[in-house]
């Protein structure tokens, strides 16, 4: 039998930040492959390499640092995953997911996901955003789900609902804080669908893929996402588009990672710009606006 986290593990390291940072964050990001670069916008920033931090697990992809940075961000405390953990290194879920529930036990409300992802939707352009409407998760379809296994309460329900699992509220104030930027490209808006990787997608998935009714393709951020909307956390989230998937059999091109983190390399400043905005337009019970 695996070897998964009790609640204790959570707690201890929970606990072993808490004594270590004077920071009590509301919001937690998840920073994707090449977007690292926001937690350079936290003012007061106090960074820990996941290597020093108990039950963590390590990030062994180009492009994920493998830093938790605690910091202040337009008013707000924040606390930054500088690259995420993902199936595709050999982990189970429940190591992927284990940063998500720490924060939820060091008094975050609102996770906030960011990835770098594949367009299947055909008006998509590289360097798009795509603010995530809804979810597939196809290792949940093979018997992969982050919840699986024995329920604690005390984090949530043994049946979580996963329909409003993007907050709505959240959605709307992205509109208007994409207007205020002044983008000549529109915000785009749709469902992301998570494949396991770590190989990109063959021609034949990827039109699938587009008749299931998926805008864009990636390897994470959905187990990430249930865990938070498991344990209450308020989640919304954002795909930086920095390849176009090959649809078709006459097209020569290839994905591949180095591309996905130049084109987010382009494009990451605009994404932070935007998600500093949102983050400060973000209701929380105690903050007077």
């Amino acid at each position: 039998m695996e070897n998964r986290f009790t609640y204790e593990d959570y707690e201890n390291t929970a606990e072993w930040l808490l004594t270590h940072t004077k920071h009590r964050p509301h919001v937690a990001v998840i920073c994707g492959s090449g977007l690292g670069g926001l937690t350079d916008r936290l003012t007061e920033a106090q960074i820990f390499d996941y290597s020093e931090i108990p039950n963590f697990s390590q990030s062994t992809v180009p492009g994920h640092a493998g830093q938790l940075v605690f910091g202040v961000l337009n008013g707000v405390t924040c606390v930054m995953m500088k690259g995420r953990f993902h199936m595709y290194e050999g982990y189970p879920l429940w190591k992927v997911t284990f940063p998500v529930r720490v924060f939820r036990l060091l008094g975050v409300d609102t996770l906030v996901v960011t990835n770098a992802a594949g367009g299947l939707n055909p008006k998509f352009e590289v360097g798009d955003i795509m603010l995530i409407r809804d979810h597939i998760n196809f290792p949940g379809f093979c018997g992969q789900n982050p919840l699986q296994g024995p329920n604690d309460e005390r984090f949530g329900v043994r049946f979580p609902a996963m329909s409003d699992a993007y907050d709505r509220n959240m959605r709307q104030k992205a509109f208007s804080a994409w207007k205020q930027m002044g983008e000549q490209r529109e915000l785009q808006e749709g469902t992301y669908v998570m494949l396991a990787g770590p190989s990109f997608e063959t021609i034949a998935e990827c039109r699938l893929l587009q008749r299931l009714g998926a805008d864009a393709v990636g390897m994470s951020t959905v187990p990430e996402v249930i865990v938070a909307r498991h344990c209450g956390l308020r989640v919304f989230g954002f795909s930086l588009i920095t390849n176009k998937v090959i649809l078709d059999y006459e097209n020569m091109g290839k994905a591949n990672h180095e591309e996905v983190l130049e084109a987010g390399k382009q494009a990451a400043q605009k994404l932070e710009q935007f998600v500093s905005i949102l983050i400060a337009s973000i209701p929380f019970p105690d903050k007077t606006s």
